[in-house]
């Protein structure tokens, strides 16, 4: 159990979408405007995690135009928020939009967040600690990934409240958007070759109640 937990800490507290574009928000609307972001990042974390464990994720991800459309929507946001970082003007911005993207936008990013998939694929079809009781592993897991999804978030929401407090140069800035920009477009380009091979992986992988 213990080892599922620091997977869970590592897995999610390594940059990816999510956790970036809630710090950005933060860093435009504040913490309250993220808040609800977050909630909707919360809310489509959980349904991914269901079509994981149920082994819907596995049935609609072995459909080739399914696939692939998801695969183009991923990269699509992705290339299109690294061209937002890059783009970003006198301040440090993860992102920038005139209205604060709220609870139906988080759930939507994390519903073609290659990530989130694959973080929850791994979690759930491993690190297996009562497979005489699937059930009860099952329910525990979702706890316990909950219980630390929770504050690394509203975390990186904090650090990006933040970031306008920061009195750095307009070159500074330049620099910081134009790495995280990097990171995006890098992010884009590793989820087309991710998602070809999630659908083989599901399949193969104990899934504790879809299987059961």
């Amino acid at each position: 159990m213990l080892t599922f937990a620091a997977a869970v800490f590592f897995l999610i507290i390594t940059p990816g979408p999510g956790v970036l574009s809630t710090a950005g928000i933060g860093s435009a609307f504040g913490f309250r405007a993220g808040l609800r972001y977050v909630t909707g990042l919360f809310i489509g974390n959980n349904l991914v995690g269901i079509a994981v464990i149920s082994g819907v994720a596995a049935i609609v991800l072995a459909v080739p135009v399914v696939r692939t459309v998801l695969m183009v929507a991923s990269v699509c946001y992705l290339l299109y928020l690294a061209a937002k970082i890059a783009l970003a003007g006198s301040r440090i911005a993860f992102i920038e939009a005139a209205i604060a993207p709220g609870l139906i936008a988080g759930i939507a990013l994390q519903a073609i967040n290659s990530k989130a998939y694959a973080v929850n694929t791994t979690l759930y079809a491993g690190f297996p600690f009562a497979p005489d009781n699937l059930v009860f592993e099952t329910l525990t897991k979702v706890l316990i990934l909950n219980a630390i999804w929770i504050p690394i978030h509203l975390a990186w929401l904090f650090a990006g409240a933040s970031l306008h407090r920061l009195n750095l140069s307009e070159a500074a800035q330049r620099r910081i958007n134009h790495l995280m920009a990097a990171v995006h477009a890098g992010r884009g380009r590793l989820g087309a070759n991710r998602r070809n091979t999630w659908a083989n992986h599901m399949k193969n992988e104990r899934y504790p109640i879809g299987n059961a």
